[in-house]
């Protein structure tokens, strides 16, 4: 288990001493890291417990009855689905307000969330990252049909991004991060590992621009430390992978 610092910078005000917050999902998971992004910069101490060796068994199950993780438990409280989870973290904790108040604000944040769930996560993460990072880590050869589809999605995607970001904004909504940025980092901290994601992301000076201020946030710091020891090691679980997610072109 990963336990993060009772350092007073990242505790939350409201948490009496009987509440316990645990996070439970594997290490390199994109929406686990969106989780414990969301606690850390929220000031909220958490348990992570590591399923890894439990995926798709009953016990999992019993926690997420559709074999996928995070899952959050908050004082008995269980709940999945990420967007559902940090949602609930942000309204339930004190810290920095993570949804704008203003409606259209609000609105675009979750337009970058949906569109992150349904352009930029699946061929950055789940078909790019998977076929040169988490296959090759377990012996089995990237299907180079699967790279060929995903490179021009991720190539629009890049696109749509660097021109958000114009006329020097810092973050994807305002001048403060909002959900939508700590759902964006961990797919682009996935394509950066990739030669394909290298190369394109040396193109969008302002995406890097985004990229340096989010990963300076004290809590993405805290969460690249707890990832940091799993970086490169096998997904055993993700063996299965090649039949359930792979996608057939």
């Amino acid at each position: 288990m990963d336990v993060i610092s009772a350092d007073a910078s990242i505790r939350a005000k409201t948490m009496s001493r009987t509440e316990t917050v645990t996070v439970y999902g594997f290490p390199v998971s994109t929406y686990v890291n969106i989780v414990r992004l969301v606690l850390s910069e929220k000031g909220v101490p958490f348990t992570f417990v590591d399923l890894e060796p439990r995926m798709g068994t009953p016990s999992h199950l019993a926690l997420h009855p559709f074999n996928r993780v995070p899952i959050l438990d908050h004082d008995g409280f269980v709940l999945y689905e990420t967007a559902a989870i940090v949602s609930y973290i942000d309204e339930t904790f004190d810290g920095p307000r993570l949804q704008p108040d203003d409606v259209r604000e609000r609105a675009r944040m979750n337009q970058w969330i949906g569109s992150l769930n349904s352009y930029y996560y699946p061929y950055m993460a789940f078909h790019l990252g998977h076929e040169r990072l988490v296959y090759p880590n377990l012996g089995i050869a990237p299907d180079e049909k699967v790279v060929a589809v995903a490179l021009p999605k991720i190539a629009n995607g890049l696109d749509v991004m660097e021109r958000a970001l114009e006329h020097g904004r810092k973050y994807l909504i305002a001048e403060r991060p909002t959900l939508a940025d700590f759902f964006m980092l961990p797919t682009m901290t996935t394509l950066s590992l990739t030669p394909e994601g290298q190369s394109m992301l040396s193109q969008k000076p302002r995406i890097g621009a985004w990229r340096a201020a989010m990963e300076a946030l004290p809590s993405v710091i805290a969460v690249r430390i707890m990832v940091a020891p799993h970086i490169g090691k096998p997904v055993e679980h993700a063996r299965n992978w090649i039949v359930d997610h792979r996608p057939k072109y």
